[in-house]
């Protein structure tokens, strides 16, 4: 399945009970609105020092889901970080937080869904957890779940999902 054949509503149609809503206002930032991957996770507020290091690894594909606890007080994410997730094979990112740059992220071929945007920061102290179970809106998200995002939402499951 390429980013441009699916679509979430039918997958969750198709897939009722195995996929879940990540129900929360999400902004379309990024050059590409659909986009899917297998998920790595961080658990990190207002401190990006994790973001950056998951970007500068090969992304294979996958797609980076930021638990920033919805902290619109700093960027999780930047013109430069996302330049080098796209650089190492991200597909997107998804964060419930904010991010900046977004007139230049808008340019990148990369998936970014964020609640807001915000022009100051992060600080960067070396904080945060990598890889690990998160709970958004409600939704368990786990390291190597699949993640389906487009213009209607973003949903994940367990499993890779077809059409």
């Amino acid at each position: 399945m390429t980013d441009t054949t699916f679509a979430t509503a039918d997958l969750c149609d198709a897939h009722e009970d195995s996929v879940r809503v990540l129900a929360l206002p999400w902004l379309d930032l990024g050059g590409r609105i659909a986009f899917h991957g297998q998920v790595s996770t961080i658990k990190a507020c207002e401190d990006n020092s994790r973001v950056r290091e998951a970007v500068a690894e090969p992304g294979k594909g996958r797609v980076l889901v930021v638990d920033g606890g919805g902290s619109m007080a700093r960027a999780m994410l930047g013109d430069l970080l996302a330049a080098k997730a796209v650089e190492n094979g991200w597909k997107g990112i998804v964060i419930v937080g904010a991010i900046r740059d977004s007139a230049a992220i808008a340019t990148m071929d990369l998936g970014v869904k964020a609640l807001g945007r915000c022009p100051r920061k992060t600080d960067k102290h070396g904080e945060g957890l990598r890889d690990v179970s998160l709970e958004i809106a409600g939704v368990r998200v786990e390291p190597g779940f699949w993640l389906y995002a487009d213009a209607d939402g973003v949903i994940v499951s367990g499993r890779a999902l077809t059409g």
